[in-house]
């Protein structure tokens, strides 16, 4: 009997210790209050300041305190000409902000055992021609490649069979493949989109699935980020924001449409403003790597000769870790990411405006936000 007794004990007692570690990691996945009204009112007070200031079409923000999101907001117009105004839905391009998805997506290889980081890229994707220097992934990551950034290049010129042959990253290459390097590897950084697509080209071939599947997969599906997908060749897509620039007298005018698939990691990526937030949201919470995989991402990378950099791998990163973020820039379109780990918080802004300045957006709201 006493034995009996005991065992009720000891499964009342387990019970209960389930129940207090259930409602504590319920707690701890609630997202923190969301903004009270005169801190809100001042938030949107600022962002149609600056709208108005460097005469913004449309924008959408996100706020994150406490590893959750507090504030989700559209403003202005997503499409001018018909009106449509800008709300939570409404699908932005995140421009070089993709690069970011690409960097955990690549060191979720790395977990996996399938990407090194140090091998020559040519051993997976020998499409790209010998510069005659090891070009490493890393060194594509973090933008020490010595592959130019735009600006005049010399393509290949070749026929494809498949109706949209830059669907693979390897053809991509073909838009650039036979410019010479700027200098060599791990010597300098020079910020490279064309980089990140041979980046996209190797993520590829080590995970033995697209580029684009690999993301959908192992950051959108699990996040939620139902919006998330390439900027494709086609009739813009109900909730897409069109894009607007300035022409050369000054006056905001629609961009011409242009699909950035091609680019796959480096800015071809576009979602709403609350599936760009649920994605800060996972990284603050380092819910998507290893506690050593994602620091090695975010340590800012050496050049050869020891000088410090600012960047990591498919991020920028302040040096003493305090700051990490990533901006991104489109003739239809801008974006701005900027997280601070160590306090829990960060925001993201996403534009139908390549003039736009979304990090003056940050610094404003910031300021609304500390305001007694």
């Amino acid at each position: 009997m006493k034995t009996v007794i005991a065992a009720a004990c000891h499964a009342k007692t387990a019970l209960r210790l389930l129940a207090a570690s259930l409602m504590a990691l319920t707690a701890h996945a609630r997202d923190p209050a969301p903004l009270d009204a005169a801190v809100a009112a001042r938030v949107d007070g600022v962002v149609m300041a600056e709208m108005e200031r460097q005469e913004l079409v449309g924008a959408a923000i996100g706020v994150l305190r406490e590893d959750g999101i507090v504030y989700l907001k559209g403003y202005g117009l997503a499409d001018r000409e018909k009106k449509e105004p800008v709300t939570v839905e409404t699908v932005f391009n995140w421009a070089s902000n993709s690069k970011p998805l690409l960097g955990v997506a690549a060191m979720q290889l790395v977990e996996r055992g399938k990407l090194d980081l140090d091998a020559d890229v040519r051993v997976l994707v020998p499409e790209f021609p010998d510069k005659k220097e090891v070009i490493t992934m890393r060194q594509l990551l973090c933008h020490q490649s010595g592959i130019p950034h735009y600006g005049p290049v010399i393509p290949t010129r070749r026929g494809y069979r498949e109706p949209m042959p830059f669907l693979d990253p390897v053809n991509s290459l073909d838009k650039f493949n036979k410019t010479p390097l700027s200098h060599p590897p791990g010597t300098r950084v020079l910020y490279s989109s064309y980089a990140c697509i041979l980046a996209s080209a190797v993520m590829q071939r080590a995970g033995g699935e697209s580029c684009h599947q690999q993301i959908m997969s192992r950051i959108a599906r699990p996040l939620g980020m139902t919006s998330l997908q390439l900027d494709m060749e086609r009739d813009r897509q109900p909730h897409w924001a069109a894009g607007y620039m300035k022409d050369k007298s000054g006056r905001v005018v629609p961009a011409p449409e242009s699909a950035e698939y091609w680019k796959h990691g480096a800015g071809g990526y576009k979602s709403n403003i609350r599936d760009f937030a649920l994605w800060a949201r996972a990284m603050l919470r380092q819910s998507l790597l290893g506690a050593r995989a994602e620091a090695e991402m975010l340590t800012p990378q050496k050049l050869r000769d020891g000088t410090d950099t600012d960047r990591g791998l498919g991020w920028m990163v302040d040096q003493d870790g305090a700051r990490v973020h990533h901006g991104g820039k489109q003739n239809e379109a801008t974006s701005r990411l900027v997280l601070y780990p160590k306090r829990d918080h960060g925001m993201v802004v996403l534009t139908n405006c390549g003039h736009g300045d979304p990090g003056a957006i940050t610094t404003a709201v910031y300021k609304a936000l500390n305001e007694r």
